[in-house]
């Protein structure tokens, strides 16, 4: 007989009973997939986590008492727990907090799923259970609270004689936060332009780069076809786009298809980049799931740049930079704070 698997145990926490009724309702039909407990506010699903130890806890972003954001930071001190933030609305300020939230510690943000009526209620349940499975996977950690003043990263190993002209970053699976971390620490005076592909729920990017622009003195924005890429300057990929850059360093988008079915993949933003900057450029490789962006950094080694994988004490999921390492493809395995520290000692000097 095979053997079967174990029962998701899913926490909700969602201040509208009404949404609470249903979406436990959904997951309900879900195999595999049961939701143990219900919370009204912030302060109940700190409680429940504490009692109910779940394998996930699906929680609103916006709640009375305590939001989505201080519950998931009480939650990942006290009794750690994979998070899943979900808002119903679009709004910047309520997207923004969902995205502090994942700073704290939640692993991601993703829509509500549609009510009975909408035409895609189904697909996005199936969504919904699809990440909820994912994420109940991930081996969270304690986060300690932060103490007044950050601590000083440490400077790799300097780079001389590497002019780096071109920064390429791939994230999934706690991305966010670790590239917030990065762009914090860089000068607005960067010599570089970045370009960054970060596997996110879709409708969630254009939200995504206002957050980062708000964290960095660097300009953060939506890539687009055509753009000419300048210093100081942060690129993202939007949804269901493959970026690359061009041989004239404009940037390239398009539907191609990519062999580990990502759009956009990181292995196909590394494979353009070593087609146009070769040893002059940087690869980095941050938190995910899967192998995204591994052969990518492979070939960018051998291209001669500089490789760089996320190391797995800062990692969320150390599926994505684990997996270059084993490929042989990172020359540098840094936490956030010392990538950036390489950046800065990286590029390309006047």
């Amino acid at each position: 007989m095979g053997r079967v698997a174990a029962m998701i145990r899913v926490l909700l926490a969602d201040d509208s009973a009404v949404t609470r009724e249903y979406i436990a309702f959904a997951l309900g039909q879900v195999d595999g997939i049961a939701v143990v407990g219900a919370a009204r506010d912030g302060l109940e699903a700190v409680e429940e986590c504490r009692r109910l130890k779940p394998d996930v806890v699906l929680m609103d972003v916006h709640m009375p008492r305590m939001d989505g954001y201080e519950a998931a930071r009480r939650i990942m001190e006290e009794t750690p727990a994979p998070i899943v933030m979900m808002t119903s609305s679009l709004s910047h300020a309520e997207v923004e907090m969902g995205f502090e939230a994942v700073r704290a510690g939640a692993l991601t943000l993703v829509a509500k799923p549609q009510g009975l009526d909408h035409p895609s209620e189904a697909e996005s349940v199936r969504a919904l259970a699809t990440t909820l499975r994912l994420m109940a996977e991930v081996k969270v950690i304690r986060r300690w609270p932060r103490r007044a003043g950050p601590a000083a990263s440490p400077l790799p190993r300097p780079i001389r004689g590497r002019g780096v002209q071109l920064v390429a970053v791939g994230a999934s699976t706690g991305g966010p936060a670790a590239v917030v971390e990065i762009l914090g620490e860089l000068p607005a005076t960067l010599r570089v332009p970045i370009l960054v592909v970060q596997h996110i729920a879709k409708g969630f990017v254009s939200d995504l780069v206002e957050w980062w622009a708000g964290q960095t003195g660097l300009r953060v924005k939506l890539a687009q076809e055509g753009d000419h890429v300048q210093p100081a300057t942060v690129y993202v990929a939007p949804d269901d786009w493959q970026l690359g850059v061009t041989p004239t360093r404009r940037i390239r988008l398009t539907r191609d298809a990519a062999p580990d079915g990502f759009r956009p993949s990181a292995c196909h933003l590394f494979e353009s980049v070593v087609a146009v900057y070769g040893a002059s450029a940087m690869g980095v490789l941050l938190t995910g799931m899967g192998r995204d962006g591994a052969a990518g950094l492979k070939r960018l080694r051998e291209a001669g740049g500089v490789t760089v994988a996320q190391d797995q004490e800062t990692s969320v999921v150390f599926g994505m930079p684990g997996e270059a390492i084993r490929l042989g493809a990172a020359e540098y395995v840094l936490s956030p704070g010392e990538i950036a520290a390489l950046i800065k000692s990286a590029a390309i000097q006047p």
